[in-house]
């Protein structure tokens, strides 16, 4: 088949800049020769660079249906090892007193392997872990081993919760019990009176700091959490008069998870820096300073305080708080405190790749009939024939305008009867072969009408991918979280195809029309035309981070396949915890249906249409047989 010129000189190249690979891919990511996107993995060993197309090919042949979630052990190791080196390194290089710890908050990836793997390989850094229920605090209790991690005890805690805490605490754990509201204190202090233990507190400040975006209120005088500065001066007193001070060790604030200005972020560490001078000088013990959650994640590559990215790198995160408490604790003769950071999202976004194929596509502008219409066999349709062959540059936008009156006139022609639908379909198709010529010959003017800019939305393809939205991507639906998303092959060929993703469920929320940009927000991401026979893959990347958690069981399309990649010791990739995705009985069931009673009914329905003579006993049996393997099937397209 030939090609254009344009679509020959087409590169691997070309790709890493239209879907901004290098900007979010921190040198993990990359293309190959091929046209396939690569992962960096590594091992103890070495390190290989791996086509995420092969693994698709390798997880495939071993009898899994897409959409597939793929969890990668190297990203986890590699994030824990960057964020801790990077403190460190600023600590020496500050020649900062006190020390380092990170704590990996469970909510915001609870998978039992994830958790497993942060505390092993957040071992040699001593990186605990942060509770806010009692199920997280127990997965704490379970996986924490090492008596100098720390684990932060977060959220509302009745007498349950303070008293797994303080049981761990006499087996010897690091646990640190965090007042958030005013009456937890006293429920404390009785519960370790009776269990006969020290408990070691914390306080959440309710700074008057505040953060811009969708985490805004995490902070300031409106947030949920937090105590005011006269509640703590209730909580010293209290303590003061019960002899208590001393347990008085940390002191907690939370601005958000992602903070993507670093003015943010340093303006809230002098704060609470401020107010950690003001409890040593009341007498309390102190020691540590959790300065919460906030490292962003740059989803879309840009280096900018946009929601979805960060206007800093690590290194200055770690330099601008060990730089904003040391001006300030110095000036008071302080002692510096240990710094505790709840790093999660940026640990954990990496870790995950959701792939899925695309089952079809619903182009607005195909044409049955003709490919350049000059009659159409109606009458109804001659005006929109004429502005077809009447378009040119110098007349675009009143090409434009035309089109839309006749189209409407058709359209309200149709609602009384007057035009049948075989003369609204020849409309239709007229009206978009208009605007998509329209929309080509817009590209040669120097200035483009604001209308006609916007036929780049309206032009779009709908690309239909086998995933839910709701289930692997709820934040994109919830809070217009963007992620990185591109076809993981097919990357030498020049894609054309202004897309939109919509997902498998039938309900119009189910889409996805807003992709990253590195100076702003697209409003359709280029994809391929489809081959027959063939599967077009795409995959959603960083999308560890809060997506599996609160992901629900819209349509009841339930959790998908999950398969760990990582290398073996010859450097070749290794299959592992293959999990199989929900099968149709399976969501039944969270629903508090009973599959063998629906069987059941489904059966007594059948025998009904037997003795009706609708139906054979034989067709009975198959219909049953087909009931069986759907219950016991992928709630997910099967091919």
């Amino acid at each position: 088949m030939e090609r254009s010129k344009g679509i020959k000189n087409w590169t691997h190249a070309d790709a890493k800049e239209l879907y901004g690979v290098d900007y979010w891919g921190k040198g993990i990511f990359d293309i190959s020769d091929k046209g396939e996107l690569l992962i960096k993995l590594s091992n103890s060993d070495r390190e290989n660079w791996i086509s995420l197309y092969e693994i698709a090919r390798g997880i495939k042949e071993r009898g899994f249906s897409f959409p597939v979630l793929l969890r990668f052990s190297d990203m986890l190791r590699w994030r824990i090892e960057y964020i801790n080196h990077a403190f460190q390194k600023k600590i020496n290089e500050y020649k900062y007193k006190g020390g380092f710890r990170g704590v990996y908050p469970i909510k915001v990836n609870q998978q039992e392997q994830v958790i497993e793997e942060i505390t092993h390989f957040g071992r040699p850094f001593h990186h605990g872990l942060e509770a806010g229920s009692k199920a997280e605090l127990m997965i704490a209790l379970a996986y924490i081993k090492d008596p100098k991690a720390m684990i932060i005890c977060n959220g509302y805690k009745d007498s349950e919760f303070i008293d797994l805490a303080l049981y761990g605490l006499k087996m010897g754990l690091n646990i640190f019990l965090v007042v958030e509201r005013p009456g937890e204190l006293s429920m404390i202090l009785k519960r370790s009176r009776i269990l006969k233990v020290e408990p070691q507190i914390g306080i959440r400040v309710k700074l008057s700091a505040t953060v811009g975006g969708k985490w805004a209120e995490s902070a300031g005088d409106h947030s949920v959490f937090g105590l005011t500065a006269s509640q703590i001066v209730a909580i010293i007193d209290q303590l003061k008069q019960e002899e208590m001070l001393h347990i008085l060790k940390l002191l907690h604030y939370h601005l958000g998870s992602q903070i993507p200005d670093i003015k943010d972020i340093r303006n809230a560490v002098s704060e609470a820096s401020h107010y950690y001078i003001e409890l040593v000088g009341e007498g309390a013990a102190m020691g540590y300073l959790d300065i919460g959650g906030g490292l962003a994640v740059d989803y879309d590559g840009s280096k900018t305080n946009f929601v979805s990215s960060r206007n800093y790198s690590v290194d200055e995160y770690c330099a601008d708080i060990i730089e904003v408490i040391m001006e300030t604790l110095d000036e008071k003769e302080i002692p510096h405190p240990i710094i505790v950071a709840e790093a999660g999202r940026a640990i954990v976004a990496y870790y995950s790749v959701l792939l899925f194929n695309i089952l079809d596509v619903n182009r607005l502008t195909q044409v049955e009939k003709k490919q350049n219409p000059q009659t159409s066999d109606f009458a109804v349709c001659k005006n929109l024939v004429e502005v077809y062959n009447s378009i040119s540059v110098k007349k675009l936008q009143e090409n434009y305008h035309d089109a839309i009156h006749y189209r409407d006139e058709i359209r309200s022609l149709f609602l009384i009867g007057e035009v049948g639908i075989r003369e609204r379909s020849e409309a239709d198709q007229l009206f978009w072969k208009i605007i998509e010529k329209i929309y080509k010959l817009s590209k040669s003017l120097k200035y483009v009408p604001e209308e006609i800019q916007d036929l780049n939305r309206i032009m779009t393809d709908i690309y239909y991918g086998n995933f839910s939205l709701f289930q692997s991507m709820p934040d994109s639906w919830a809070i217009d979280q963007l992620f990185p998303i591109m076809p993981i092959h097919r990357l030498t060929e020049r894609p054309l195809n202004p897309a939109i993703v919509a997902d498998t469920t039938c309900d119009c929320d189910g889409k996805i029309d807003k992709f990253i940009d590195l100076y702003d927000i697209k409003r359709f991401l280029l994809l391929h035309k489809l081959k027959a026979d063939q599967d077009y893959l795409v995959g959603v990347f960083l999308v560890g981070a809060y997506q599996e958690t609160l992901g629900d069981l819209h349509n009841l399309f339930g959790d998908t396949h999950a398969v760990n990649i990582s290398l073996d010791e010859n450097g070749e990739v290794e299959y592992k915890k293959e999990l199989i995705g929900d099968s149709v009985s399976d969501v039944l069931s969270y629903v508090e249906y009973t599959p063998k009673l629906i069987l059941e009914n489904i059966k007594q329905t059948a025998e009904r249409a037997v003795k009706q003579k609708r139906i054979t006993a034989l067709e009975r049996k198959t219909i049953m047989d087909a009931y069986e393997e759907g219950l016991a099937g992928y709630t997910y397209f099967e091919s």
